[in-house]
């Protein structure tokens, strides 16, 4: 499945701006990821756009990834990336064992939570977002409260990384799409 063709399903299935907006942050983080492990970015970022595609639809535990999972593979997408969106909720029972396994849930409450900490700073622009100030809002429970900071954690610890390193990647990728995700300022 190309790109194009993810986001055009991504958008069939997802009404809400915001489910929209997390899909699409979440996939500037695969694609950076990708990018920088010598990974297929189109595949990861695939995987990013639509792991959360049918959560408006099937937003049950019972329900979410397992509907969305069984029509990818009813329509021919990779197993590889079937996979990955299959593992990144601790729900499932699906070991995470590849790289971009592991990375999708890595990225999935961070990138969530970056996109966050840049809607809360006066100038909602990235290019001035810090590691430093997304670890101190992390540290308060009260915001962006439904991401899971255990998840984050997590994470961090099965990619093999520091979590300080973890962000500052997320927030990289995310700059990288700023114009595209509207975290420049200017919308």
């Amino acid at each position: 499945m190309s790109i194009e063709e993810a986001k055009k399903l991504l958008y069939e299935w997802v009404e809400s701006p915001g489910l929209r907006k997390h899909c699409e942050s979440v996939a500037a983080s695969m694609a950076y990821f990708a990018k920088k492990n010598g990974e297929d970015v189109e595949m990861w970022t695939v995987a990013g756009l639509l792991h959360d595609f049918d959560y408006e639809r099937f937003p049950t535990m019972e329900d979410h990834p397992y509907k969305g999972s069984a029509h990818l593979s009813e329509i021919g997408v990779d197993a590889k990336i079937i996979n990955a969106i299959m593992s990144h909720g601790n729900h499932t029972g699906v070991a995470r064992e590849t790289l971009m396994q592991k990375t999708l849930f890595a990225v999935d409450e961070l990138s969530g939570f970056v996109v966050a900490c840049v809607w809360v700073r006066p100038d909602k622009n990235i290019n001035s977002l810090e590691v430093a100030s997304v670890k101190k809002k992390l540290k308060t429970k009260e915001f962006a409260a439904k991401v899971s900071r255990e998840d984050i954690a997590q994470g961090a610890q099965e990619l093999g990384v520091e979590i300080d390193d973890l962000i500052a990647d997320v927030i990289a990728a995310q700059r990288e799409q700023a114009e595209s995700l509207r975290l420049s300022g200017t919308v």
